[in-house]
């Protein structure tokens, strides 16, 4: 009797250590694909290909908004950002068309930036309003209240950082229903690898990349 019960036993507990070791096999080779991270791999990371940038008709000056951000002394100069003072006659000369078509002009400062700290080529006309905040520029500021004000539908964003109000103001307008233009020429950072990555961000975001546009500041037509 025991004999044949032993027989009866001996497939089952086979298959059961085929089943535990064949486990064991699949989990450790899941675990020795998934250990390499981002950082391990950082240097073989190709960059994708660029965004497109698209040719942009302001149709209604009225309901757009050029906003100019952190473009302030203690940011854009040649010591921390020499790429900002680099861009500054190109926000410059957007600006110029942009005033001339009656947009609203918008400024933002970072917090410890006074309004006379703005670089001059670019400096805000008296009524012009500024607001003060660290990137998002509608965190604990009035700026969605100025746009809603003006019937605002459309937001031009240049400035600096770009990793910072740059890419969470795009956002947040974007969330906020903005219709969001960024002209990369008038974006940036510390180094080329930081635009690169801000523009990336700027239009593959997953819930609001539709609403955002990459552009040159000589592709704006009004």
């Amino acid at each position: 009797m025991n004999s044949k019960l032993k027989k009866q036993k001996t497939p089952f507990l086979a298959q059961y250590l085929i089943l535990v070791f064949s486990f064991v096999l699949l989990t450790a080779d899941y675990s020795f694909g998934q250990s390499k991270t981002i950082i391990d791999e950082w240097a073989s990371v190709q960059a994708p290909k660029p965004p497109e940038l698209k040719s942009v008709k302001i149709d209604d000056p009225k309901t757009t908004a050029y906003l100019i951000l952190d473009i302030v002394k203690q940011t854009c100069n040649n010591e921390v950002r020499p790429r900002c003072v680099a861009s500054i006659p190109k926000i410059e000369g957007l600006l110029k068309q942009a005033r001339a078509k009656g947009l609203a002009i918008i400024y933002s400062k970072t917090s410890s930036a006074t309004p006379a700290d703005i670089a001059r080529e670019v400096a805000p006309l008296e009524g012009e309003p500024i607001v003060s905040a660290a990137s998002d520029k509608f965190f604990k500021t009035d700026l969605d209240k100025i746009l809603q004000d003006k019937g605002i539908k459309t937001v031009i964003i240049v400035g600096t950082a770009a990793h910072g109000a740059i890419i969470f103001t795009g956002t947040e307008a974007a969330k906020r229903g903005y219709k969001v233009i960024v002209p990369v020429d008038g974006m940036s950072a510390e180094s080329t690898y930081i635009e690169q990555y801000t523009a990336w961000h700027l239009v593959n975001n997953p819930s609001y990349r539709a609403q955002v546009t990459l552009t040159r500041t000589d592709m704006i037509n009004f």
